[in-house]
């Protein structure tokens, strides 16, 4: 069993507004409610064994405030309040108050820091475990190709900018209008090709293991699981690596924050977390998944349902 939340988006600030000017955020609530889902979590029986933390703990207000440290810092102590490990995706906030470079060295850093469990490239917040036998979790870092967190005259930077440009031509690269794919816009990322390649083999050896892999990263990759624009940039490559093997059950994410579920052809969940910044106080926004050898139940509290999800 473990724990999920996704966009917790913290900030010790008044209640505001989606950059639409529709939607009302809780900055300060999502803390309180953070620390209803760990309470509540700490009392599962039996235990849970991990939480899955989906990204974007912090809000990206935080870096004009010069708070992103402090508000880290709390969202970390609230969580690091359980006894069992704490999984971090990487998501578009984390990256618009640190650059990629910073964030190795937080407690959002939760790649084995030993042994070769992610890509050759240390920065790229990838990674895979085994929780449990013949069940593997593979965390993907959305944001490998992007430009969020890196320095403008870095390769990573001039390689992600051109390929958002080819397909984003707005002033506003966050501005999706008159787009033929609107999921190219700056608020998301996508895939490098080192970061497949890895996956593909993590894949490989847990079909030959007869595992059952459960993957996670902060943007949706299909489009059924998305509202057409939270979706990772290259999403089909992703899918594509994913379908050319049996053992991949589920994908997890968050980013868009009314959620969202569909189960793909070739049999895939793929489940988009509520996110908790949108949460009103009176309601909540986790869930504990239970995974069994044949199906994975979603206990959801607040505005997430719970859901079935056979193999």
């Amino acid at each position: 069993a473990f724990g999920v939340i996704a966009d917790i988006q913290f900030a010790d600030a008044e209640d505001g507004h989606d950059f639409g000017g529709c939607r009302r955020r809780y900055y300060r609530n999502s803390l309180r409610l953070l620390r209803e889902a760990v309470r509540e979590w700490a009392g599962e029986s039996p235990p849970i064994d991990f939480v899955l933390q989906l990204g974007d703990s912090i809000d990206g207000q935080n870096a004009r405030r010069g708070e992103a440290e402090s508000a880290l810092r709390q969202v970390l102590e609230v969580l690091g309040q359980l006894s069992v490990p704490v999984h971090h995706a990487w998501g578009n906030h984390e990256l618009y108050n640190f650059s990629r470079a910073r964030l190795v060295h937080t407690g959002l850093y939760s790649r084995p820091a030993e042994g070769s469990a992610g890509p050759p490239d240390r920065e790229c917040h990838a990674y895979h475990c085994s929780p449990a036998p013949r069940l593997r979790l593979v965390v993907l870092d959305a944001y490998d190709v992007s430009t969020l967190g890196t320095e403008p005259g870095s390769l990573r930077y001039q390689v992600s900018l051109r390929v958002l440009r080819e397909k984003n031509p707005n002033d506003d690269l966050n501005s999706p209008e008159g787009l033929k794919e609107p999921h190219f816009v700056a608020f998301n990322g996508g895939f490098s090709q080192a970061q497949l390649d890895w996956l593909d083999e993590v894949l490989k050896s847990s079909d030959e293991n007869q595992e059952k892999v459960i993957v996670t990263a902060h943007v949706p990759i299909h489009p059924g699981a998305s509202n057409g624009v939270c979706l990772a940039w290259n999403h089909e490559a992703a899918l594509s690596v994913i379908h050319s093997h049996q053992c991949v059950v589920c994908v997890l994410a968050g980013h868009l924050h009314d959620g969202a579920y569909c189960q793909d052809a070739q049999g895939v969940h793929h489940l988009t977390l509520e996110g908790l910044i949108e949460t009103p106080p009176d309601s909540n926004a986790f869930g504990t998944v239970y995974v069994y050898e044949d199906k994975m139940v979603l206990k959801g509290r607040g505005r997430i349902p719970d859901r079935v999800m056979h193999f």
